[in-house]
């Protein structure tokens, strides 16, 4: 009997000796699972808890798939950072709309461009915010073929040129681009089309009349009479061709064709040369004075330079009536070269001054025509400027005259001689 009872205490105490290793791995593993739950609610990249065993493995498995994964959210949102900044960097507008047409993501000029704030505006439905009766029907009406031509309810008058772009699952993207400059290239080309048809349509009709009334009536003119109306006719022709020199020399100018080769433009003899031109133009009518302080040497191209001083000093003898005063001249400081207009003519009220460069702007367009300018002069000589590095400035005042004057920089100046000459 005792050696049975010793038995059954053996084997019980081996049972509960089992029953607590159990026990004890049991809770070693609710443990470590517990770590492991409690792990999966920290924030992206916490470090994996520490175990020995088969849990070490698991969480050694684990860290090294986490880490992976870890990287790869890295890289993506790299990329997706670099997309957005690509996007911020884009002249044009992007906005993208979720299947519901509400808001999803838009970069900076997009909010510019349709008055938007992406701190407020996101999640919100685009046609609550874009409210233009022509936006909301190329939204809905689904064919995007075609761009839409959209103003701008923002300050300062834009016109945007609207596309949409379906993809995804239902998602659109929307592209604006301000295309207010092209807008008003194309209004400024129209209205060159129309002045030019209008320039040369007075001449052509006054030549035509001379032409039939001769033809009509051959035999019943004077010879004077004949003569009289050719050299009208001829007048109107030479004003043509005037006209149309302008417009190739302005054309290239404004096309950015190559300067000419630059050269040592002796300005002395450039403005004296510039002067008896306008003498002869004056015929005598006026009392021109030339002032020369200093014998200089300009670097620049002696063509485009002569005719830029010659349409200065051609517009004050047009301008100015008869026995008045007209001086041309040029000096040399510091800062650089000078050539100046002045006159006692009729002056310009300071309301044109801005526009004077336009093309065919006309203070007063009768007076222009009857003294045969074309309306382009000034505006050669902004551009011929514009290559020489130099300005134009203006002072006038009406019933007073003018003064017009071009400033060159010092590095425009070669070899300046010291000789003060004037006559």
């Amino acid at each position: 009997m005792a050696g049975l009872a010793a038995l059954v205490g053996g084997s019980l105490a081996a049972l509960l000796a089992a029953l607590v290793g159990l026990l004890a791995a049991g809770w070693y593993h609710l443990v470590n699972l517990y770590r492991l739950v409690q792990w999966t609610r920290e924030p992206v990249g916490t470090p994996l808890p520490r175990a020995a065993g088969t849990w070490g493995k698991v969480f050694a498995d684990m860290s090294r798939r986490s880490r992976l994964a870890y990287d790869m959210r890295e890289r993506l949102a790299a990329t997706l950072d670099r997309f957005r900044d690509a996007s911020q960097a884009m002249p044009d507008g992007v906005m993208y709309l979720a299947e519901s047409d509400t808001i999803e993501w838009m970069n900076l000029k997009a909010e510019q461009h349709f008055g938007l704030d992406h701190t407020r505006d996101i999640g919100a439905p685009v046609t609550n915010l874009v409210r233009q009766p022509a936006f909301v029907q190329y939204l809905h009406g689904g064919h995007y073929e075609e761009s839409l031509v959209l103003p701008s309810t923002r300050p300062g008058g834009l016109t945007l040129q609207v596309q949409v772009i379906p993809f995804g699952d239902g998602q659109k993207m929307v592209l604006s681009r301000d295309i207010s400059q092209l807008e008003r290239l194309e209004t400024m080309r129209q209205d060159f089309v129309a002045n030019v048809s209008h320039e040369l349509r007075t001449p052509l009709t006054v030549v035509g009349g001379f032409l039939e009334t001769l033809i009509d009536g051959a035999g019943d003119f004077e010879p004077d009479d004949v003569q009289r109306y050719l050299r009208l006719a001829l007048e109107q022709s030479n004003r043509m061709r005037h006209l149309i020199e302008d417009l190739l020399t302005l054309s290239a100018l404004e096309t950015g064709a190559p300067a000419p080769a630059e050269e040592r433009v002796g300005v002395a003899t450039l403005v004296r040369d510039v002067y008896a031109e306008a003498e002869a133009l004056s015929s005598g009518r006026h009392q021109l004075s030339l002032v020369l302080d200093t014998d200089a040497v300009l670097l620049g191209s002696h063509k485009e330079l002569r005719s830029a001083f010659a349409n200065l000093c051609s517009n004050a003898v047009r301008y100015t009536p008869d026995g008045g005063r007209i001086e041309v001249g040029w000096r040399q400081d510091d800062a650089g070269g000078e050539f100046w207009v002045r006159d006692d003519g009729i002056g310009i009220d300071a309301q044109h001054i801005p526009r004077l460069t336009e093309r065919f702007y006309r203070v007063d367009r009768g007076r222009s025509r009857e003294t045969g300018g074309t309306g382009l002069g000034l505006a050669i000589v902004k551009h011929i400027l514009t290559r020489h590095q130099a300005e134009l400035h203006v002072v006038s005042t009406p019933g007073a005259g003018s003064r017009f004057s071009v400033r060159f920089p010092r590095a425009r100046l070669m070899q300046p001689k010291a000789a003060a000459l004037r006559s």
